[in-house]
C-alpha cells in the first residue's frame, strides 16, 4: 500500500485541521498507509546540521519513504502556518539532500470561516513547487468546519461533505499513481 506523509500545520491536540487529518486517514485507510510526523521542531537554523534535531532526521525520512504528500493547513493572516514553512524548510535542506524532490502532493484544510482555507493553501501550492514537489491543482478542497462538521468517530458527519471529500481523494489517489 503506499505511503502518505500527512504534515499538519496546527499543534493544537484540538484544532480542527488536526480533525480534518484523522478524517482524512479515516476515509482513505483503506488506500494508504500514513505517517503523520511531529512538526514541533525548532525554528530552521542552518548551525543546526552539525547535529540535526532528532524531529528533524524524523521528518526527513519520513518524506523520503512516501509515495506522496498530504498538507492539511490552516489559514492564519490570510497565509499558510508557520510549522508548515518550517518543516517545508527543514525537509528541503541542506543543499543537495532535499527530501521532497519529485514527491507527488495536495494541499486540503479546514476554517470556521466562510472562505475556508482558499488563501492559504493558494500560497502553499506556489510554496511547494519551489523544492520540486509535483502539486495536485485540481481539485481543490477548502472546507468550513462548524460545530456539527465531525461526527463521534471523527469521521465527517454530512454525506453530502463525504462525497465532495471523496473526489479529492480520488484525484489525489491518481496523482500519486501517476509518479509511482
Amino acid at each position: 500500500m503506499p505511503q502518505i506523509v500527512m504534515l499538519v500545520g496546527s499543534l493544537r491536540k484540538e484544532s480542527i485541521n488536526r480533525k480534518l487529518g484523522h478524517a482524512l486517514r479515516q476515509r482513505m485507510a483503506d488506500r494508504f498507509d500514513f505517517v503523520v510526523p511531529d512538526l514541533d521542531l525548532p525554528l530552521y537554523n542552518e548551525d543546526l546540521w552539525a547535529d540535526p534535531p532528532a524531529g528533524v532526521t524524523a521528518l526527513k525520512q519520513a518524506v523520503e519513504a512516501a509515495d506522496g504528500i498530504i498538507v492539511v493547513t490552516p489559514e492564519y493572516n490570510r497565509m499558510t502556518t508557520p510549522i508548515i514553512v518550517n518543516a517545508i524548510d527543514w525537509a528541503n535542506r541542506p543543499y543537495g539532500k532535499n527530501s521532497f524532490a519529485g514527491k507527488p502532493a495536495a494541499t486540503i484544510g479546514a476554517s470556521p470561516g466562510a472562505q475556508g482555507t482558499a488563501v492559504a493553501q493558494n500560497l502553499l501550492r506556489n510554496l511547494m513547487m519551489i523544492p520540486g514537489m509535483h502539486v495536485m491543482g485540481n481539485p481543490e478542497v477548502y472546507l468550513t468546519v462548524k460545530d456539527d462538521f465531525f461526527d463521534a468517530e471523527g469521521g465527517f458527519a454530512n454525506e453530502r461533505t463525504v462525497a465532495f471529500v471523496d473526489k479529492w481523494i480520488a484525484a489525489f489517489e491518481s496523482w500519486v499513481g501517476r509518479f509511482s
